[in-house]
């Protein structure tokens, strides 16, 4: 009698009809959360329970939860410090290492890997971040908000991607890339921003940790290590180096990102030849054989592609659905009765909404069309101005200097609450541009639209 096949369309013990039923109700959601534009839409959900939480008959319970203190306490010892502090300066590490990472691709293999190609968003992103500064310093140098000069430089690009996926095939491939590549260059901008002008006096002890951490990265690296975990006291370490020397901590992130080797050992090459050697030997394998095989096919399986780009598919929902959202969560419930229209902080919001609704749209396409007019970029590129006013929306990175720049106060809560006056303000006036002033896009850019975003 001939033997049935086992059924492998089922785990084992597992029960079909309950089985078919998770397939169907967990699919659509990983559908969702493999689109890039969601994580805008949970920024938003999250952003606008903070507000509303904020200025609630609650708001006692928003700031109480933010002040609740964590940490450790070993004898004497103990470092114990507020849950906003944590959110801030510890999850948005994991944040700006995936910055980092983006960084270190995109100059590896990506659109800034060669200087004709990074020539045009080069130059978009430098337009973005001086025209706003420039604006805003305009309406604040020589008052009390001037520090903030730094808030309205920067894009959000959950936000941004998110709003150029609602217009559809109005958006072609090229206005994509273009905003991939900027949004790139804009957050290594905010990153020298951070590191020059928000950080406090350097400390000597602080800056050696720091450093003896990088050479310990670069040891495992030279080691041939390649677990991830091998990687995490060095940068524990890191990240303690740059409190204690007095430069925002969360940078480590973006230096382990740019640490991270960008080239794959194996291959899609490489990992094919490996496994195919391996399955071949599997039916006749003892169990011992058969346990070093499958290490080996699993070690060619993590290694078909780089550290790069494995962290950043492990990392990305993370930071995307889980992060990003919290941060807005604790940061973004501004008090509206803590805000002030009046005086230095009247100057502060409209040097923000400014900055941000009119600089960045302003910087990006006259950049943009002095980039091209010098012989930047490739001929037939697209149009700019959608991409000009999406960049407008700041949110994540504004809201993150705008705390670096204002001590807690009406300056402070005022310039969160123009950042995200701005940043909706940026959102409607993109899609309107995109929907209903610029057309749809080419034919043949629609037809070849990719989502690199």
């Amino acid at each position: 009698m001939a033997s049935v096949p086992p059924d492998r369309s089922l785990p084992p013990e597992a029960w079909g009809r309950a089985r078919r039923a998770a397939v169907r109700l967990v699919s659509p959601l990983q559908r969702f959360l493999a689109v890039e534009a969601a994580s805008g839409v949970v920024l938003i959900v999250a952003a606008l329970i903070a507000l509303g939480w904020a200025n609630s008959p609650w708001r006692d319970a928003y700031a109480w939860l933010w002040h609740q203190p964590i940490g450790v306490v070993i004898g004497d010892w103990g470092f114990v410090r507020p849950l906003h502090f944590w959110v801030n300066d510890g999850l948005m590490t994991v944040f700006f290492f995936v910055v980092g990472l983006e960084i270190r691709r995109e100059v590896y293999e990506g659109e800034l890997a060669e200087p004709r190609r990074a020539a045009v968003p080069f130059a978009a992103a430098l337009g973005g971040m001086l025209v706003p500064a420039a604006i805003y310093l305009a309406l604040n140098l020589g008052h009390a908000g001037a520090d903030g000069w730094g808030v309205p430089m920067a894009t959000d690009i959950a936000f941004a991607v998110g709003v150029l996926a609602l217009l559809g095939a109005r958006v072609s491939a090229g206005q994509r890339v273009l905003l991939l590549a900027l949004a790139v260059i804009d957050d290594i901008g905010a990153i020298v921003v951070i590191a020059l002008f928000y950080s406090a006096g350097i400390d000597g002890v602080g800056l050696l940790v720091m450093v003896g951490a990088m050479v310990g990265v670069l040891a495992l690296r030279w080691l041939g290590v390649r677990s991830p975990l091998a990687y995490v006291a060095p940068a524990v370490a890191m990240w303690a180096g740059l409190l204690v020397a007095g430069v925002h901590p969360t940078l480590a992130g973006v230096v382990l990102g740019l640490l991270t080797p960008a080239r794959s050992w194996f291959g899609p090459a490489g990992f094919a030849e490996a496994t195919a050697a391996h399955l071949d030997e599997l039916a006749e394998a003892s169990r011992h054989d058969l346990l070093t095989r499958l290490d080996a096919i699993e070690r060619a399986r993590r290694e078909a592609v780089s550290p790069v780009e494995h962290l950043l598919h492990a990392l990305h929902p993370v930071v995307a659905f889980g992060i990003m959202p919290l941060f807005a969560l604790a940061n973004a419930g501004v008090a509206l009765d803590g805000a002030d229209l009046s005086g230095a902080p009247l100057r502060v919001f409209l040097g923000v909404l400014a900055g941000l609704v009119v600089g960045k749209p302003l910087g990006i396409v006259l950049a943009t069309k002095a980039a091209r007019a010098l012989g930047g970029g490739a001929a037939g590129a697209p149009p700019v101005l959608v991409v000009g006013l999406v960049g407008g929306i700041g949110f994540t990175m504004s809201i993150f200097i705008a705390q670096l720049a204002f001590p807690p106060g009406p300056l402070l809560e005022t310039a969160k609450l123009a950042v995200l006056v701005a940043s909706g303000t940026a959102s409607l006036a993109g899609l309107a541009v995109g929907r209903w002033g610029s057309g749809a896009a080419p034919a043949v850019a629609a037809a070849t639209t990719e989502d690199h975003g």
